[in-house]
């Protein structure tokens, strides 16, 4: 709100600006005084800003996995005493978080049974032409930062991958996303009668998936319990992003 009004001052004033954000002017120019004049500023800002470089060195130092416990233990052995509390506000305030051991990201969850479809493949992944068959699955990649989400759609006849996308998030349109990607690249793909292969997640059961199938005239597949579709993937063409690039 500070950069806004920033940005907008010289136009309309800073008290009426303030009066619809909405936001009290003495706010404002309190802000603005500490940012002028860090003598100013509470005890406890002036703390927070002594402990930060400290925090991200010590961060840094370990390779960048340790989390608030490990960073709290080392900054006191060092000689600077602070709460874990105040540890663990601050490096949420720095994006700052460690690795969590054997964790694992949960990409499928089951969808309704009444409401899936057949399963029209019965895990014989062969095509005799393209656009014969689309399989689609959603993965992810460990990183230190967290997980990478990718989503992707495979022409079954050639192995290439025709549509992809990848996010830092599990959404909820990441598979929607993959597949407008290779609707667009297989243009009147649909005209050969094509079949699109996904597991039970509820990406691919949800109301907008289905229903851009329909619209495409694509028909739905969805597999048994546990047939997941990845494996069948291995052979890509290498004109095509795959888990490794990602």
């Amino acid at each position: 709100m500070v950069r806004f009004i920033d940005d907008y001052r010289d136009v309309y004033g800073v008290a009426p600006i303030c009066r619809v954000i909405p936001i009290a002017s003495s706010t404002y120019y309190a802000f603005k005084a500490r940012a002028a004049d860090p003598g100013v500023c509470s005890a406890r800002t002036k703390r927070d800003a002594e402990l930060k470089p400290e925090i991200q060195r010590v961060w840094n130092q370990n390779v960048q996995v340790y989390g608030a416990e490990k960073v709290w233990k080392q900054l006191n052995r060092k000689g600077i005493a602070v709460a874990r509390c105040k540890v663990e506000r601050l490096m949420r305030e720095m994006g700052l978080e460690g690795v969590v051991r054997g964790r694992r990201a949960r990409t499928t969850v089951p969808g309704d049974d009444a409401a899936r479809p057949m399963d029209l493949v019965d895990r014989d992944f062969t095509a005799e032409r393209p656009n014969q068959l689309w399989v689609s699955d959603l993965t992810y990649v460990a990183t230190w930062r967290g997980f990478g989400y990718v989503a992707f759609v495979v022409d079954a006849f050639i192995r290439r991958i025709v549509g992809w996308r990848a996010s830092s998030s599990l959404r909820s349109d990441l598979t929607l996303d993959a597949l407008e990607q290779a609707i667009w690249e297989r243009q009147d793909a649909s005209k050969d009668g094509l079949v699109h292969h996904s597991d039970r997640g509820v990406q691919y059961l949800s109301i907008r998936y289905t229903e851009r199938l329909a619209e495409a005239g694509i028909e739905p597949s969805v597999g048994s319990r546990g047939g997941s579709v990845l494996h069948h993937t291995d052979h890509l063409d290498s004109d095509s992003p795959t888990q490794t690039d990602v």
